[in-house]
């Protein structure tokens, strides 16, 4: 079952016109103005007003939970725990991970999905990465900045010009997060650009998940990382590897045993074999330092170049995607259903 909150919409009321006829019945003029005003109040709510059309989106569903009213979160630096406002925290991670310039829409994506991923780690518990709260600062959970950091790094023009526009896009969608068969959607995933598609969830971590499946990523025109390179000689890759995965024997890399063996849905690099080695693009990536596992590789007689598409590990809301689908037109609600494979919001 479903409610909602149901508006009253004023409408226009005709005109009451009498004519020179009915003055020559003063009594029944007298009569018929008394019932009017005596009953003006019963007339004024039942005609005056009426239901207004119930918005589907505004239609909130039983099984929508509540959401918590603060929220613990573990500051990286300190190294102690505070106790925030959780619609205080959901401003602080939109403000720390996308730029203000990004169109509105695209804010109040990012809102719900990061207000989403709060509620799935406040459900699941404190993390053993920081016992004494669910989320952190970092990238390890998101980007979160408090109002005071944001000042001190960006000043308080900024703040002044452009907080109020990422309190505009929370504000309006306070409360809502995502769900995916009636539960909370337990990994709202997001990154900062895919390069043109975005991954299956099982292609990058462990397992599949139905909502976080390989979809077009087709304005990302604005990211900031569309192709970035990097250059190691035989020697440095070999190492590089070595040192991540010490149980891995490459033995002599060059430029004949160095290529990408298969790719995934998204354009990842599924298998690449280095020397001896067969790696993912995952393990690869990090070995590397690369921007993404989306990457092409050009050996050369003394060094081998990747060039790598996209930033982040490609699962879920691209966040330049998203703006770049607000510049195009795409509500909020339209972006995350497009990113989220399947979910509703409310």
């Amino acid at each position: 079952m479903k409610h909602a909150r149901r508006r009253k919409k004023r409408i226009q009321k005709p005109a009451i016109r009498i004519s020179a006829a009915h003055l020559k019945y003063p009594i029944a003029c007298f009569a018929a103005a008394f019932i009017l005003f005596a009953g003006f109040p019963y007339i004024f709510s039942s005609v005056f007003y009426v239901d207004a059309p119930v918005n589907a989106e505004d239609t909130v569903p039983d099984y929508a939970i509540d959401m918590p009213q603060t929220i613990k979160v573990y500051r990286t630096l300190t190294g102690k725990t505070e106790t925030v406002d959780f619609e205080e925290y959901v401003m602080g991670v939109v403000a720390g991970e996308v730029p203000h310039t990004f169109k509105n829409e695209a804010m109040k994506a990012q809102a719900v999905a990061a207000r989403t991923y709060s509620v799935a780690r406040a459900l699941a518990g404190n993390s053993s990465d920081h016992p004494s709260a669910p989320v952190c600062d970092t990238t390890h959970c998101q980007v979160y900045r408090d109002r005071d950091e944001l000042e001190k790094l960006k000043g308080k023009d900024w703040i002044e010009k452009s907080y109020s526009k990422i309190y505009s896009a929370v504000d309006a969608t306070e409360g809502q997060i995502m769900y995916y068969n009636e539960k909370p959607v337990k990994h709202a995933l997001f990154h900062s650009s895919s390069g043109g598609r975005t991954e299956n969830c099982e292609d990058v971590f462990v397992s599949a998940v139905p909502y976080l499946v390989s979809v077009k990523s087709p304005y990302e025109d604005g990211a900031t990382h569309k192709k970035e390179t990097a250059e190691f000689s035989y020697a440095k890759l070999k190492s590089l590897i070595s040192a991540s995965y010490p149980a891995v024997s490459a033995g002599a890399v060059n430029k004949n045993n160095v290529k990408i063996i298969s790719n995934n849905e998204g354009g990842s690099v599924a298998k690449m074999q280095i020397g001896n080695a067969v790696l993912s693009g995952v393990e690869v990536r990090t070995a590397l330092g690369l921007f993404s596992a989306t990457f092409t590789v050009s050996p050369g007689e003394k060094k081998v170049v990747f060039t790598s598409a996209g930033s982040g590990h490609g699962v879920g809301l691209s966040q330049y995607g998203a703006d770049g689908m607000a510049k195009e037109g795409y509500t909020y609600r339209q972006i995350l259903k497009h990113y989220y494979t399947g979910v509703e919001i409310y």
